[in-house]
């Protein structure tokens, strides 16, 4: 009974630690946006350098959330920020962030990929992350941004955005794959047995190619509507 009456005072300090949580969150979201912004900067150069992994997830996490909530282009570079760094559970609270902006003000988060495009260098997690980030956003620019992660040295950038603009189905990608056919350049994907398998750009955009072939092709064989 002793450890039940523990285990229930612990919970009991969970509710009250998250309760806290919520109540600063607030305090810290209802002072000038331009005066959190510069907190937030502050912070996030010693989060990202954290030598102790959950207390950098924790932090990066929880200024992710913040970030979130602004409006700006500065915002969405520091949240491509956080998804450039090495610690998965606050690459994926940063993407889902960057997400949702996207999905309110897509023209603010994709001038943003832009710049990250140009000021990230090759091996940044963030590259390969950010075409998923954009993947379900209902927006034609999606298919834009794509085409530019295609001239990317980055390999691993190039292999994500080949694979999400399969996913989107867009015929106007498939032009933008043929420069690759013959790229030698290796990436690590999961094989049909997810195993991790070696393939090249030219492997994966030839694959991608027939793909939207065949998809022409079932729409070419497609009878005129009212003659079935």
């Amino acid at each position: 009974m002793a450890s039940a009456a523990k285990l229930d005072q612990t919970l009991s300090n969970l509710f009250d630690a998250e309760r806290r949580v919520r109540d600063l969150h607030d305090e810290i979201s209802d002072a000038d946006p331009a005066e959190v912004l510069g907190a937030v900067e502050r912070a996030l150069p010693a989060a990202l350098k954290e030598s102790d992994e959950r207390e950098a997830s924790l932090r990066l996490e929880r200024l992710a959330l913040l970030l979130g909530e602004m409006e700006g282009p500065r915002p969405v570079d520091l949240l491509i920020d956080i998804v450039g760094s090495d610690l998965s559970d606050a690459r994926a609270t940063a993407g889902e962030q960057l997400e949702g902006l996207a999905f309110d003000r897509f023209k603010e988060v994709a001038k943003g990929i832009e710049r990250a495009l140009k000021r990230l260098p090759a091996g940044s997690p963030a590259l390969p992350e950010l075409p998923y980030v954009i993947a379900e956003v209902p927006e034609p620019g999606v298919v834009k941004l794509l085409e530019q992660f295609l001239k990317h040295e980055d390999p691993d950038a190039v292999a994500a955005a080949i694979e999400v603009g399969v996913e989107i189905g867009d015929p106007s990608f498939a032009k933008h794959l043929e420069p690759l056919e013959d790229d030698s350049r290796t990436v690590e994907m999961a094989d049909d047995t997810g195993e991790p398998a070696e393939v090249t750009i030219g492997e994966l955009a030839q694959d991608a190619l027939a793909i939207f072939s065949d998809v022409e092709g079932e729409d070419d064989d497609e009878p005129p509507s009212g003659k079935r």
